[in-house]
């Protein structure tokens, strides 16, 4: 990627080829037919007494294969134990590509900083832990317009990786986060901004309103600007099916958007029927749906946890399938 674009030169996401991250989702949407991801937020606290964090990994990944389109381990399950942890994660994530290595992988580690700290995190995401994607927090940018032309910048790290997804957190599914990106933004005040960023007529027209939220502003900039090389995600909780289905209507079929929070039980709350109303694309697909808790400790069974997470996984695919319709 060069570090320059010229203002309005950005493809539109219908014109980019896709990375191999949206190819391997998009095999799993159609010829799967589902939409579940399975969070190994694996809390050693949790798992059945005398199984490790590795072994109980497998297990569920080997019952589950087959009814997801991706899985998403959370990296605080793992740094919380320290080097033993990192190697836990790393030998999960070997497992999966060595044994289905069509699926795949999202590293949920939320990383974002100046540019050459981003390189480390590449280098741990990527090529120590070989993950598919990566969840990145947008507050430090990644374009500015210096009079004459776009450059990137601090995400820039992390957006050259063609082939891996870049997933970018919007509206996230806890109850503070609208604390932040919630607030009310007025377009016609953003002159300057313009000046350095590019307008946003389009998000106005998308929107139907000058007054718009900070967050639909990061959905915008990611489709129209960041995403050149079609290897870009959103973060939309399933706890606000409302702005998820704005956040659709914003970034249109070619950006993946990824929603955590579905479930009632254990889960926090997202409805799912909403959740796949507002987010599908007009193939019906473009979602991933993920559950952590309610699949993986569906059981504390240690003779029946896996088969258990099986069950609940092929029940939400099912319930998620037939809103899809």
């Amino acid at each position: 990627m060069n570090n320059k674009i010229e203002l309005g030169s950005f493809p539109e996401a219908s014109e980019l080829s896709k990375c191999e991250f949206v190819v391997k989702l998009e095999e799993r949407w159609s010829r799967h037919n589902t939409l579940v991801c399975v969070g190994l937020d694996s809390d050693e606290e949790k798992i059945p007494r005398g199984e490790s964090i590795e072994r109980f990994n497998q297990q569920i990944v080997d019952k589950t294969h087959d009814l997801v389109c991706a899985y998403k381990p959370n990296t605080a399950f793992y740094e919380a134990r320290g080097f033993a942890g990192w190697l836990t994660l790393e030998e999960t994530i070997n497992y999966i590509k060595e044994n289905y290595p069509e699926i795949p992988v999202i590293l949920d580690a939320k990383r974002a900083d100046i540019g050459n700290t981003n390189l480390g995190y590449t280098r741990m995401a990527f090529d120590r832990m070989g993950a598919d994607a990566i969840t990145v927090n947008p507050y430090l940018g990644s374009t500015f317009f210096d009079g004459k032309e776009i450059k990137l910048e601090a995400l820039q790290p992390f957006l050259e990786w063609k082939n891996k997804g870049i997933i970018v957190l919007a509206k996230t599914s806890n109850k503070s986060g609208g604390e932040i990106q919630d607030l009310p933004i007025d377009l016609r005040q953003l002159t300057t901004y313009s000046d350095k960023f590019g307008r946003m007529d389009e998000l106005r027209e998308k929107i139907g309103s000058d007054i718009v939220p900070l967050w639909s502003i990061v959905a915008y900039r990611v489709a129209k600007y960041w995403n050149v090389n079609g290897n870009c995600g959103l973060v939309v909780g399933a706890t606000y099916p409302e702005e998820l289905g704005l956040a659709r209507k914003i970034v249109g079929d070619k950006i993946p958007i990824l929603v955590p929070g579905a479930g009632k039980k254990r889960g926090q709350g997202g409805d799912v029927e909403a959740a796949v109303k507002a987010g599908i694309d007009s193939r019906k697909q473009g979602i991933i749906i993920n559950s952590s808790r309610e699949i993986i400790f569906a059981s504390s069974d240690p003779t029946d946890f896996a088969q258990a997470a099986r069950k609940a996984t092929q029940e939400l695919k099912e319930e998620i399938n037939q809103f899809r319709q």
